[in-house]
């Protein structure tokens, strides 16, 4: 067990209902195997810088295909592994040109959690709604990308799993991966992990279960839906952050890109307390314990106005509260990106914590986290699962930490996103800025372990049904 010391205290506004305590077991899923798509994907790539070093890496794309039906390219994503040049270099993606559309494409990177010789990141390329399907035997045609250290120093990439010098022109690359709704549909990743087999987990969402789903379709934060849907957005002062600072509900706002409606969380600042105004919105009941829970978040590295460097928060959380110092029945469970450092780091970092109780002061905490150093700006994944065993998270389909039964709760939970400031030291500018965090949808399914692949075909689901909302859990 590691402890994790951090300064801030959570503040969760709705009353908890005491549950015996113990965890109950979760309903076993149906046995069913994956449903691998007709046909499957092919990538094709070649670089357009082929040095063991440069200033920038040049992996230029093209995803066809070879199926039998249509694929709509939101729900297909590449994967390019590399080797980083040191555990904290940090890296930027940007497209230089694409048939597609630039604006259509996205690029973010993660950490493998099993690295080898030639990879430990990857750069993940995903589409928008806006890049269309492809039919039968089409493909995207060009992608020309990049991606440089955030520090614009050289990087090596005679050492990178995905790179081949000597691909001056397009050819097939099975070096480089491509995942359908969630399977492995080309390619084999670092470490041998090929294309999904029948061993995988299914993909098939369960049937039946109790689920909580919210597509955010609002029309602003005086929207008596947010309310009668169990939302409440925080106006009352306190915790965590900056002292002095307020939690605005209007700067929780809505709007439709590509096709969804998308929730941003705006904080911003100009170097004071009083200046500071935080973002936070979460479920007015606690009725949520074991199962499934996921969310698809764009993170940012850069404000939106203004000049970078805050220690901010951007989060996706499950709380309940902490009725007396290091009480046995607290639990919390946080993805949680800082993009500037904080907490003693320096830069990005991504942690997931698991919570089993802390005291404020003196600070005291009982909890397990995991993290990764690198960036994680852009759109991304996030899916935790509780049973009666561990706390697992993912991140974009891949496993990011799994936490012990010490951390299981004891009591049901609410669900929270909130966008905060740890202190004023990372930027004392008194220039005002403002940082943006947004949520495309939240989904929860009580008493079920869905796999990432599960939980993208139940949202795929309720959006081609027309379902905005959706809640079937009982309060407590």
């Amino acid at each position: 067990m590691r402890t994790f010391r951090r300064s801030r205290i959570r503040a969760a506004s709705a009353a908890a209902v005491t549950l015996a305590l113990g965890c109950t077991a979760l309903a076993a899923l149906p046995a069913t195997a994956g449903a691998a798509a007709a046909g499957g994907l092919v990538v094709q790539y070649r670089t357009s810088a082929s040095g063991a070093t440069a200033d920038q890496s040049e992996p230029w794309l093209k995803v066809r295909n070879s199926g039998s039906t249509s694929v709509p390219l939101s729900d297909v994503k590449v994967r390019y592994y590399f080797k980083a040049d040191s555990a904290s270099a940090a890296y930027r993606f940007a497209c230089s040109w694409a048939v597609k559309g630039c604006a259509n494409i996205t690029g973010t990177f993660g950490t493998l959690p099993n690295p080898t010789a030639t990879a430990d990141r990857y750069l993940e390329i995903a589409f928008t709604a806006g890049a269309g399907s492809l039919a039968p035997g089409a493909d995207t045609g060009d992608m020309q990308l990049r991606f440089h250290r955030a520090d614009w120093q050289s990087l090596r990439q005679s050492d990178d799993y995905s790179f081949g010098a000597e691909r001056s022109t397009y050819a097939d690359w099975s070096r480089v991966t491509a995942r359908l709704g969630g399977v492995t549909a080309w390619g084999e990743a670092p470490g041998g992990e090929g294309p999904t087999d029948p061993t995988d987990p299914p993909t098939d969402p369960p049937a039946d279960g109790a689920t909580l789903f919210d597509d955010f379709d609002y029309s602003g934060h005086t929207d008596p839906r947010i309310a009668a849907n169990g939302w409440s957005v925080r106006s009352n002062s306190g915790g965590p952050g900056v002292p002095g600072a307020v939690w605005a509900p209007e700067n929780v706002t809505f709007a439709s890109q590509s096709g969804n409606s998308v929730m941003n969380l705006e904080t911003s600042t100009a170097g004071t307390g009083a200046s500071t105004v935080q973002t936070e919105i979460l479920t007015k009941s606690m009725k949520f314990r074991n199962g499934t829970y996921a969310a698809r978040v764009k993170f940012s590295d850069a404000p939106r106005s203004g000049p970078d460097g805050d220690h901010l928060v951007q989060t996706f959380f499950t709380i309940n509260d902490l009725k007396a110092p290091m009480a046995d029945d607290y639990a919390e469970y946080d993805f949680e990106y800082l993009p500037n450092g904080g907490w003693g780091e320096p830069s990005n970092i991504l942690y997931t914590t698991s919570w089993e109780t802390y005291r404020p002061d003196p600070w005291e905490a009982v909890n397990q986290h995991s993290e990764a150093r690198v960036s994680y700006a852009g759109w991304h994944d996030l899916v935790v699962t509780i049973d009666g065993d561990a706390i697992t998270y993912y991140v974009d389909g891949q496993p990011f930490g799994t936490h012990g039964a010490a951390y299981l709760p004891e009591r049901p939970m609410s669900i929270n996103f909130n966008q905060w400031l740890i202190d004023l030291a990372g930027q004392t500018s008194t220039t005002p800025r403002s940082y943006d965090q947004q949520v495309d949808y939240v989904l929860h399914v009580k008493d079920q372990v869905l796999s990432p692949a599960q939980v993208s075909a139940l949202v795929s689901g309720y959006r081609a049904a027309g379902t905005r909302f959706k809640d079937t859990v009982p309060a407590v």
